[in-house]
């Protein structure tokens, strides 16, 4: 899962050049989804069969430990937009079309990039 997590980011990245803004967002939320599934069975558990990217991370906190739980309760109060945007993002790209801007993708793929990091 860690593998294609990877090339989701990758893909987001090409996706965002050609302008296929919401395919790049669906792009980031596939990659953070399935890096956060990665790093929860990484640790011997199951993870809830959720595409909530907010609930896997607020898994992932539960299961932390010192100072890595309160970064990620950090990063859940900062990005709870965000994180709710990308969630959208799963729900839109299947049944209803929704237009991004360049401006959001990069957003987007600073939090999901700072989050892969934290969470590591």
């Amino acid at each position: 899962m860690a593998r294609r997590s990877e090339e989701f980011l990758d893909t987001a990245k090409y996706q965002a050049g050609k302008g296929f803004y919401d395919l790049a967002v669906f792009s980031l939320e596939q990659a953070l989804q399935l890096f956060l599934k990665s790093r929860i069975l990484s640790l011997g558990m199951s993870y809830p069969r959720t595409h909530s990217v907010r609930r896997l991370l607020e898994t992932f906190s539960e299961i932390a430990s010192g100072e890595k739980k309160s970064v990620l309760k950090e990063i859940l109060e900062k990005y709870l937009f965000e994180l709710g945007a990308l969630d959208d993002a799963y729900i839109t790209s299947r049944y209803v079309p929704r237009e991004y801007r360049k401006e959001e993708v990069e957003k987007l793929e600073k939090v999901v990039r700072e989050i892969i990091k934290n969470v590591g």
